[in-house]
């Protein structure tokens, strides 16, 4: 039987890891057995995880990473690391060498500072692996890269890579460990590849798995929106960070507000935003306009229930939760990322904006106004079916030596 290691680096409610548990339900089990790790043991999708699935975690927390508690626990989890298998010296160096190049950039991020930290300071594992696969960048990456001993390694790459932050200088070549480097669009591993060119003939595309019958399942279940609200409602859903670009669909719905329209914006997640844009909502005006629901266990009714689903980022590798919207008929807007193009295909399955105030306001408008071109684009968003087959190439890396570069 073949062995499989999946790692991670937590088990949050965001978009690659409820990719992840859509692979591993569908991974064949006859021929193999899955271990996952999780880098810092802690999210609150842990309990989601097939029950066949071996946890290496010897302890666990379900406490969300984007919650105060969680926040906490996290800190927690990072000195730990700084300190397990000795090196706390080296690893403080290492993280304080990058920062300089990272304030000459003017982006100050600690997550990317610390991730080759945390990778050191995972736990160290004996058996041996068929497959070793690092589900995302930073420190599972690194992790699997230097830590794991694996007769084959894969990688996956679910964001706009350079956009995000990731230099050549935090990753110091890991990627020449890998078999394969599974990017969840094209977009993403063309931007993978202008960083890394010498790596392009091993790089493939591997778009995200989106089980539709679950989702579709889910969104019948009972909840949704409680306020009884009688206008057109407008949906985000994503963690509350830079990345995902609030600030900016909130200066958009204040731009709705202005022109009249009866519509009430709706985001559901947390994060380290949150409080900033509370003060942005207040200092708008739109306590009533733009509400922050927090994370909620199932975002599904929500989806079948708006009128229309906004997913204005400021970089991503493929939206998960496009695909969602997509399935339960939602029609979408989504701003001009990375991996946007193949979703929308040009306006067939919705529209495409800049990220800016005025043309998410203006995508917005075009739709509200118009019901028949909302209802057209949420039905064939409904029958559009979501890639499907990727686990193949797994089995691939797994049994035919031909497909390694």
């Amino acid at each position: 039987m073949k062995k499989i290691l999946f790692v991670i680096n937590t088990m949050g409610r965001a978009g690659a890891e409820v990719a992840l548990l859509g692979l591993l339900r569908k991974l064949d089990r006859r021929d193999c057995g899955i271990s996952l790790y999780v880098l810092l043991g802690q999210g609150e999708l842990i309990d989601q995880v097939p029950p066949d699935v071996r946890l290496l975690n010897p302890a666990f927390s379900r406490s969300s990473v984007l919650s105060r508690r969680g926040r906490g626990e996290l800190t927690r989890h990072v000195l730990a690391a700084f300190f397990r298998n000795g090196g706390c010296l080296r690893k403080a160096g290492g993280a304080l060498s990058q920062l300089p190049a990272m304030l000459r950039r003017g982006r100050l991020q600690p997550d990317k500072l610390l991730w080759r930290a945390v990778a050191e300071g995972g736990l160290r594992f004996e058996e041996e692996y068929d497959l070793a696969v690092a589900w995302i960048e930073g420190g599972s990456a690194y992790y699997v890269a230097d830590w794991v001993r694996a007769k084959k390694k894969a990688a996956f790459i679910h964001i706009d890579y350079e956009q995000a932050g990731y230099t050549r200088e935090l990753d110091r070549d890991c990627w020449r460990s890998f078999d394969r480097i599974f990017a969840v669009s094209p977009d993403a591993a063309e931007t993978f590849c202008t960083v890394y060119p010498e790596y392009r003939e091993k790089t493939a595309v591997f778009p995200n798995i989106v089980d539709q019958d679950s989702i579709r399942s889910r969104a019948e279940e009972p909840g949704g929106f409680s306020d009884r609200y009688d206008g057109l409602r407008i949906l985000t859903v994503g963690r509350l960070t830079y990345q995902k670009g609030y600030d900016i669909a909130i200066e958009a719905m204040r731009r709705l507000k202005d022109a009249g329209y009866h519509a009430r914006w709706y985001a559901l997640g947390d994060g380290d935003q949150r409080k900033n844009l509370e003060r942005q909502i207040a200092a708008l005006d739109l306590r009533d306009d733009f509400l922050l629901l927090g994370a909620v266990d199932n975002p599904y009714p929500y989806f079948a229930q708006a009128d229309l689903y906004v997913h204005a980022v400021r970089y991503e590798g493929q939206g998960i939760a496009v695909w969602e919207a997509q399935t339960l008929g939602c029609p979408v807007i989504v701003s001009d990322y990375c991996g946007s193009r193949e979703q929308v295909e040009g306006g067939r399955y919705g529209l495409s904006c800049e990220l800016t105030p005025e043309a998410v306001a203006s995508a917005v408008m075009s739709l509200l106004d118009d019901a028949p071109r909302r209802a057209e684009l949420g039905r064939r968003a409904a029958e559009k079916q979501t890639p499907s087959g990727q686990e193949r190439l797994f089995y691939e890396l797994l049994e035919d030596e031909a497909s390694l570069v």
